[in-house]
C-alpha cells in the first residue's frame, strides 16, 4: 500500500471561482447563525466542483466547522443506497463520536439502517401496516443533524449527485425542506452535463429550483485569462502566447482538460495534442506499464473506489508486483489513494474512458473475479455495501445462476434500509433474471430468506407450506406490487398486481389465497390511482376467501376489507368481517395483523352506535401496545382512539390521548402519523371552543403534510376556525383548497365536513342560494352508517342558515326534517344537535319556541360544547323575550352566552348577541321597543347621528325618541339618561 495521499489537483494555485467561493461563504456564515442551508453546484464533468468544494472545505474547517464528505458510489448502473448519507455520517461519527451517540439516544435501532457503527438495524418482519418507515429515517436523520448541529457549525457535502441512488435523492430533498433552526450547511455536487432529459436527477433539480432555501451555483469553462493562469501554475512558468491559445481552444476552458494537456506539454508526449478526447484522456494510460495498466483496467470496474486487499484479491499479481503497479499510477496522476485504504481514478471522465475501453468478454470476466473474491472474503467490503456489489457484479457477469440469488439478498437488504426504490429496481433485475436462471437454483430459495410481502399461508406453526416450499414467481410478483407502491410507483405496482392474477388465471393456479391477497392490493392501487373505490377488487377478494382455514393472508384480506368499509360505509356488515379477522390472526399467530383488525372493529362498533363498546375496544389495544416499539400501531391506537372520543363528544379525553400518543411516539412517529395526533388534538380543542389553543396543532400539523386527504382536514378545521373567529376570506382559501384537495375522495369523514364548511361559509357572506346547494349536495347521497357525528352539524349549518335567510326556502326545510328524522343518534352529543335542528328550523319557519330551545340547552349543557351552548342559549333568551316571558332568565343566559363568545373570541356570535335587545314583557318605564334600542345606544354614549346610522332612521326621528324618552325617564339630559340606564342595569355586558 502507499503511504502518501495525492492531491486530486494538478494546478498548485487554486484559480478562479471567487465569486462561487463567496457565495459558499455567505452560506456558512448564515448556517452559523442558526439558519440551515442547502447548496447544489452544477457543472460539467471536468469544470471544478470538486476543486471548489475542496477549497471551501478546508476555509469551512478553519472557521471551526466540522465537514463531512459522502461520493455517491457507481457501480456498473447500479447506486448504492444511501451511500454518500452514510458515508458523511460516518465522517460525523469519527469526528464527534460521543455527540453522535448522544444525538442518537433512543434511536439506534432505526438510524443503523444509515450508520451501521449503531449496532444491529431493525431487522425484524416489515409490519404490513405500516408504511411510514422510509419517512420515519428521514426525520430522524434530520433530528439527528439539527441536533448536532445545535452547538457547532456542519458541513455536510454530497459529490457526484448525477450518480445518487433515488432514495438519497429523496433524503436529501427532505433534509433541504424539514432542517429548522440547526447550523447546517449541505451542499452536492453533480455533472450537469449528464442530464439528459429523461435522467432522475432531472426532477429533483425542478423541485429545489421551487425551494426558496436551496441556492444553485452554475460553473462556467475557464477564461481565456484562467486558462493561462492554470497553464502557467501547471508548468510553474509563463506559457506562451500560442501555446495558451490552442490548449484554450482544444480544451474549450475545461480546466481538466487544460490539466491533462499541461500534463502532455510538461510529459513532451510524442503524439502532440490528441484530436480525441478520449485518446487525450487514454494516452497517458497507455504509456503505462502493463501491470500498472491492468490495474487501471480493474478498478475502472470494480466502482468509484476499490478497497485494496480487494484489489490485490482480483489482480492476482502478488503483493509487490500490484504496490509497483500502484505507484506507477499514482506517480502518473491516474489513480490517487483515499483515505478509506482504497484507491479511485483521479477523474471520473478517465475511469469511464478507461472502462469504455474495456473489452465485452474483459469487463465480464473482471467482474466475475470481483464477486467470487468478495464470495471468498467478505470481509474485503463493507457489510452495509457487500450484498448491493455483490448483485451488481454477478449481473455485470451475465451468470443468471449466481445473479438471482445475489440480487435478492441486495433487494432484502434495500428492504431492511428502507430503500424501497432502490428494492424495487433489484426485484425488476430479478424478474428480468428469472428465466434464464437454472430450474436448479431457482428451487434452492425460499421465500424465508427473500420475501415478506405476502403472509405466511399456513397457521403460523412454521411448517413446510411456509417454510419448504421453493420461492415461486408469484412470490417474487408480490415483493414486487409491495416495493413499487412504497417506492410511490403505484402504476408499476398495480400492472404487476394484475399480470400476477392473469398468471394465475392462465395457468389455473388453484390458490385462492394469493388471488385474494393480489385482488386486495389491486383494490388500495385502484384507489390510489383515483380509478375508482376498490370495492370491486374487495368484493372478488372476500368471494375467493370465503371457507377458506385460517392463515395469515387471510386474516390480512379481510382485515383490509373491513378497513374499507370503515372507511367507506361502516355497518353490522364491517363488525362481522372485523370480528372474522380478529380470530384468524390470532389463530395464525399474526399479532400485528389481529390489533390492527380489533382497532377497526372498535371503530366499526363505534360507528354502528355502540360507542361504548368501540373505546373499550381500541382502548385495549392502546394498552397493549403502549410499550411496544411498533409505530404503526401506536400510532393508529392513539390516533383512532382519539378520534372516537371526539365523535362520542368526549373532546377533554381525546385531548389528552392525542398528546400522549404524541409523547410516547416522540421522534418514531413519521410526518403524516404527528400531523395526524395534532390534527386530532386541534379538532377537539376547536370542539371545545379553546380557538388560540386549536390554532397551535393545526399550524403544526399543516406544516408536516402536504398534498393528502389529511391535509384536506387540516384545511378544514383552519376552515371551521376562521369562520369563527370571523375571518370569512381566510376561511374561503381554506375551503378552496381543501375541496381541490378532495376532489377523488368519496370517504364521508371527508366529504360530510367539507360540505359543512361550505354552508357555514356561504352563510356567513349572505350567498344563501350557495349554502342550500352545498346542503343539498352533503345529503343527497344519504349518509352511511357511522357518519352522525359529521352528518349532525351539517344538518345544525344547514338549519341555522334557513333560519338567517330573509326567507327560508321550503324544500330546504323539507330536507332538513327528511334526513333529520332517518338520522341515527348513536350519542348524547348527536341527541343535543338534533334537537338543536329542531329549534332552528323552527326558528327559520318564525317560531321562536322557547320549549325547543329549553331542551336543546339542557342537552348540550352535559356536553364539552361551550360554542354550542352559548348559541343555543342566545336562541332560547331571544325566543323567551320574544314571547315576553321570564326576562330576567332571558338576561342571564344572554349574558352567560356573550361571556363565553367573547372569552373564546367567536367575534361574529358575540356581536350578534350584543345586537340583541330584550324588552321586558310590561316594560315598567313605558318605553317602546324602539326607544329601548334607542336608550341603549344613549348609554353607549352614541350621538343622534351615530344613533340614526345604527338604526337606519334619520337623525330628526332619533332626536324625537331621545326627548319622548327623556320625558318617561322624567330627567333632563342625555347623561342622567345613561346613568340611570346602567344603574338599573337595563342592557347587561
Amino acid at each position: 500500500m502507499l503511504s502518501t495521499v495525492q492531491t486530486q489537483s494538478l494546478s498548485p494555485v487554486f484559480i478562479g471561482r471567487d465569486t462561487e467561493l463567496k457565495r459558499l461563504t455567505a452560506a456558512l456564515a448564515a448556517a452559523d447563525r442558526g439558519e440551515p442551508q442547502a447548496v447544489l453546484i452544477g457543472g460539467e464533468a471536468g469544470v471544478g466542483k470538486t476543486r471548489l468544494t475542496e477549497e471551501f472545505l478546508a476555509a469551512a474547517r478553519v472557521t471551526g466547522a466540522v465537514t463531512a464528505v459522502g461520493g455517491c458510489v457507481e457501480i456498473g448502473a447500479d447506486g448504492l443506497p444511501f451511500a454518500p448519507i452514510s458515508t458523511a455520517l460516518r465522517d460525523l461519527y469519527g469526528s464527534l463520536g460521543a455527540a453522535v451517540l448522544t444525538a442518537v439516544a433512543g434511536q439506534e435501532t432505526e438510524l443503523a439502517r444509515l450508520l451501521p457503527e449503531l449496532g444491529e438495524a431493525g431487522g425484524s418482519p416489515r409490519d404490513p401496516h405500516d408504511e411510514d418507515g422510509r419517512v420515519r429515517l428521514f426525520e430522524l436523520t434530520a433530528r439527528l443533524l439539527e441536533r448536532l448541529g445545535a452547538d457547532r457549525t456542519l458541513v455536510l457535502v454530497v459529490e457526484d449527485l448525477h450518480w445518487a441512488d433515488r432514495s438519497t435523492r429523496e433524503l436529501l430533498s427532505y433534509l433541504f425542506r424539514s432542517l429548522q433552526r440547526a447550523r447546517v450547511v449541505v451542499a452536492a455536487t453533480y455533472r450537469a452535463d449528464d442530464i439528459h432529459r429523461r435522467h432522475p436527477l432531472r426532477p429533483f433539480l425542478a423541485e429545489t429550483d421551487r425551494l426558496r432555501t436551496v441556492d444553485r451555483i452554475e460553473l462556467a469553462r475557464f477564461s481565456h485569462d484562467e486558462v493561462r493562469r492554470q497553464l502557467a501554475a501547471i508548468l510553474a512558468v509563463e506559457p506562451e502566447d500560442a501555446v495558451v491559445d490552442q490548449v484554450f481552444a482544444r480544451s474549450d476552458g475545461n480546466p481538466f482538460f487544460v490539466e491533462e494537456l499541461a500534463c502532455s506539454i510538461r510529459g513532451g508526449c510524442s503524439t502532440g495534442i490528441s484530436d480525441s478526447l478520449r485518446d487525450l484522456l487514454l494516452v497517458r494510460v497507455e504509456a503505462l506499464s502493463d501491470d500498472a495498466q491492468r490495474v487501471a483496467r480493474i478498478v475502472a470496474e470494480g466502482g468509484s473506489t476499490v478497497e485494496y486487499r480487494l484489489l490485490e484479491a482480483v489482480a492476482g499479481l502478488g503483493e509487490d508486483r500490484l504496490i509497483d503497479a500502484l505507484r506507477t499510477a499514482v506517480g502518473a496522476n491516474i489513480l490517487v489513494p483515499t483515505d478509506s485504504d482504497g484507491y479511485r481514478f483521479r477523474h471520473s471522465l478517465v475511469r469511464e474512458a478507461v472502462g469504455e475501453d474495456l473489452l465485452p468478454g474483459e469487463r465480464s470476466r473482471i467482474n466475475r473475479r470481483y464477486a467470487e473474491a468478495v464470495e471468498a472474503g467478505p470481509s474485503l467490503v463493507r457489510a452495509d455495501e457487500r450484498a448491493a456489489r455483490l448483485a451488481s457484479y454477478w449481473y455485470a457477469a451475465h451468470d443468471p445462476a449466481k445473479a438471482l440469488p445475489a440480487v435478492l439478498r441486495a433487494s432484502v437488504e434495500a428492504r431492511r434500509r428502507h430503500a424501497y426504490a432502490e428494492q424495487h429496481r433489484l426485484l425488476e433485475r430479478a424478474l428480468e433474471l428469472w428465466d434464464d436462471t437454472p430450474q436448479d437454483v431457482r428451487s434452492s430459495l425460499r421465500p424465508a430468506d427473500y420475501a415478506e410481502a405476502y403472509p405466511p399461508l399456513g397457521s403460523g406453526d412454521g411448517g413446510p407450506q411456509d417454510c419448504e416450499r421453493p420461492l415461486s414467481f408469484l412470490d417474487l410478483l408480490a415483493e414486487i406490487t409491495v416495493a413499487a407502491r412504497f417506492s410511490g410507483e403505484r402504476e408499476r405496482a398495480y400492472t404487476i398486481a394484475k399480470r400476477a392474477l392473469k398468471l394465475m388465471d392462465r395457468t389455473g393456479a388453484q390458490d385462492p389465497l394469493r388471488a385474494a391477497w393480489f385482488w386486495s392490493q389491486r383494490s388500495r392501487l385502484t384507489e390510489d390511482l383515483a380509478r375508482g373505490d376498490g370495492w370491486e377488487e374487495l368484493s372478488r377478494a372476500r368471494e375467493l376467501v370465503e371457507g377458506l382455514p385460517p392463515s395469515a393472508a387471510h386474516a390480512e384480506v379481510l382485515s383490509v376489507i373491513a378497513g374499507w368499509i370503515m372507511v367507506h360505509k361502516s355497518g353490522a356488515e364491517g363488525i362481522d368481517i372485523a370480528c372474522r379477522a380478529v380470530e384468524l390472526a390470532r389463530l395464525a399467530g399474526a399479532r400485528d395483523t389481529e390489533l390492527h383488525a380489533r382497532v377497526t372493529l372498535g371503530l366499526l362498533r363505534a360507528d354502528g352506535g355502540d360507542t361504548e363498546a368501540g373505546i373499550a375496544e381500541v382502548e385495549q389495544v392502546r394498552r397493549l401496545v403502549s410499550d411496544r416499539h411498533r409505530s404503526a400501531i401506536l400510532g393508529r391506537a392513539y390516533g383512532n382512539l382519539s378520534s372516537v372520543l371526539e365523535g362520542a363528544g368526549r373532546s377533554g379525553e381525546a385531548v389528552r390521548v392525542s398528546r400522549e400518543g404524541q409523547t410516547l411516539l416522540g421522534e418514531q412517529a413519521a410526518h403524516v402519523t404527528r400531523a395526524w395526533l395534532l390534527t386530532n388534538e386541534g379538532e377537539s380543542l376547536l370542539a371545545m371552543g379553546d380557538y388560540a389553543q386549536a390554532a397551535v396543532p393545526l399550524g403544526q400539523a399543516r406544516r408536516l403534510v402536504r398534498k393528502t386527504y389529511m391535509r384536506a382536514g387540516i384545511e378544514t378545521y383552519h376552515g371551521f376556525l376562521a369562520i369563527a373567529v370571523g375571518d370569512p376570506e381566510a376561511a374561503r382559501r381554506h375551503h378552496a383548497t381543501a375541496v381541490e384537495l378532495l376532489r377523488h375522495d368519496t370517504q364521508p369523514q371527508h366529504t360530510i365536513p367539507i360540505r359543512t364548511l361550505g354552508v357555514q361559509l356561504a352563510a356567513a357572506q349572505g350567498s344563501f342560494d350557495e349554502a342550500r346547494r352545498e346542503l343539498a349536495a352533503g345529503t343527497g347521497a344519504g349518509f352511511p352508517v357511522g357518519t352522525s357525528r359529521y352528518a349532525w352539524p351539517l344538518l345544525a349549518a344547514g338549519a341555522s342558515a334557513e333560519a338567517a335567510a330573509p326567507a327560508a326556502d321550503p324544500g330546504a326545510l323539507a330536507l332538513l326534517r327528511d334526513a333529520a328524522a332517518t338520522l341515527p343518534r348513536p350519542t348524547p352529543l348527536c341527541e343535543a344537535y338534533a334537537l338543536f335542528v329542531e329549534a332552528e328550523t323552527a326558528r327559520a319557519e318564525g317560531r321562536g319556541e322557547p320549549a325547543l330551545w329549553a331542551a336543546a340547552q339542557q342537552a348540550f349543557e352535559s356536553q364539552e360544547r361551550p360554542l354550542e351552548l352559548a348559541q343555543v342559549r342566545f336562541r332560547h333568551a331571544e325566543a323567551l323575550g320574544a314571547s315576553g316571558s321570564a326576562p330576567r332568565e332571558a338576561r342571564a343566559l344572554l349574558a352567560s352566552a356573550l361571556a363565553v363568545a367573547r372569552a373564546a373570541g367567536a367575534r361574529p356570535l358575540a356581536a350578534r348577541i350584543a345586537a340583541l335587545s330584550l324588552p321586558p314583557a310590561a316594560d315598567p318605564l313605558g318605553l317602546t321597543a324602539r326607544e329601548r334600542d334607542v336608550l341603549r345606544l344613549v348609554a353607549d354614549g352614541r350621538t343622534n347621528r351615530q344613533i340614526a346610522e345604527a338604526l337606519f332612521i334619520s337623525p330628526k326621528t332619533a332626536s324625537v325618541h331621545v326627548s319622548n324618552i327623556l320625558a318617561k325617564l322624567s330627567v333632563s339630559t342625555r347623561g342622567e339618561a345613561a346613568a340611570l340606564a346602567h344603574r338599573l342595569n337595563l342592557f347587561p355586558t
